[in-house]
């Protein structure tokens, strides 16, 4: 049987020179396996250091995406949310290779990833879609920053806690003091969401959790919208306050600040082994009975 994806590339941990290191007997693997199957195959460029193979095709991440039919991605989670957002305008989809520590977006183990890739190549997989976040913060009503998430939009602050205005569609939800806020995709549920106490959203559900962090009234609970739902935080009480995005691209926040979250034009698609079950992965993630 042809394989289904005729292109693929590789993306290694590349923002870890030592992580790559670690993994290049992995890399150099994975890339002698896939060019014997006679695909054309494609290794990001920071990657391809640590590939003691030749003949493949060299990218930077920004064009990786349009060069493949499929990206595997070799690291933990965050290395995935990274390349998943770097590649969102490409629609190519992404399977993940675990070299990390839970790893609830990278399914695949190292001993047996050959084997699983051979499977998915003849068409034995299946594809998921996840949702990303868009957020744009505004400062005097001009725009600052713009950036998209995975998992989440965390607004927080390190030292004391900072006083939020929280709007949705338009409509007053509450004024709160808390560390800090969380706005997190059902993907995203089970990271940071989850231990400030939010719910774990299956991935096929369309909805944004609302989750505070430590708030100083116990009242103020987690609480989920509709995924078409537009979102408005108003920096009341700044106190060190900062904004990132999947755990990633800090920047400072002021009182008066608005920030805007909404659901993102585009999605991330994700292979899955035919085997897949999401409830499996969270019972061994999460050590469940």
């Amino acid at each position: 049987m042809l394989p289904y994806f005729r292109s693929v590339a590789i993306v290694g941990k590349y923002m870890d020179e030592s992580a790559l290191q670690n993994m290049r007997d992995d890399l150099t693997r994975l890339v002698q396996y896939l060019m014997s199957q006679e695909l054309h195959v494609c290794v990001e460029e920071q990657t391809a250091r640590f590939v003691r193979h030749e003949g493949f095709e060299l990218a930077s991440l920004e064009n990786i995406g349009h060069k493949a039919d499929l990206v595997v991605v070799m690291g933990g989670d965050g290395t995935m949310l990274s390349v998943a957002r770097a590649l969102r305008d490409s629609n190519v989809s992404l399977i993940g290779i675990n070299r990390g520590r839970l790893g609830f977006l990278t399914d695949l183990q190292t001993d047996n990833m050959l084997g699983e890739i051979e499977k998915i190549l003849q068409g034995d997989y299946q594809l998921e879609s996840r949702m990303l976040l868009q957020s744009e913060v505004s400062r005097n009503k001009a725009a600052l920053w713009q950036s998209v998430a995975l998992n989440d939009v965390v607004i927080k602050s390190a030292f004391r806690l900072i006083e939020l205005e929280v709007h949705v569609d338009g409509l007053f939800v509450s004024r709160q003091r808390a560390d800090g806020l969380i706005l997190a995709t059902p993907t995203g549920t089970t990271a940071y969401g989850l231990s400030a106490g939010g719910p774990i959203m299956h991935p096929d559900l369309h909805a944004i959790s609302i989750v505070p962090i430590s708030p100083h009234t116990l009242s103020y609970r987690p609480i989920t919208v509709p995924a078409d739902s537009v979102i408005e935080v108003i920096i009341v009480n700044a106190a060190d306050a900062q904004i990132s995005f999947d755990g990633q691209g800090q920047h400072q926040l002021i009182e008066g600040d608005h920030i805007r979250i909404a659901r993102g034009q585009q999605e991330v698609q994700l292979v899955h082994p035919k085997t897949y079950c999401y409830f499996d992965m969270l019972r061994n993630k999460l050590n469940w009975g």
